[in-house]
């Protein structure tokens, strides 16, 4: 797996999400999603939003995937 693989899913799963995936072991990765669907949820529901992108990869091909989830105002700060 690799970051930018990790970055099209994310994108095809929150379309209009802006995201950026960081990693050079290929199964510990970081990644930073700006979405206007965010609005008004919770972080947890916000990283549950990302991971429903990944499906099975999560625990399998992706061990890890650290995630910071904004909006766009969020982003603008």
């Amino acid at each position: 797996m690799n970051p930018d693989t990790i970055r099209q899913l994310i994108e095809q799963g929150l379309p209009g999400a802006s995201v950026q995936v960081f990693g050079d072991d290929g199964v510990h990765f970081e990644a930073v999603v700006v979405s206007p669907d965010f609005a008004g949820k919770l972080p947890l529901a916000r990283h549950r939003m990302v991971y429903a992108t990944l499906g099975e990869k999560m625990g399998g091909e992706i061990h890890a995937l650290a995630l910071k989830t904004l909006t766009p105002e969020e982003a603008e700060r």
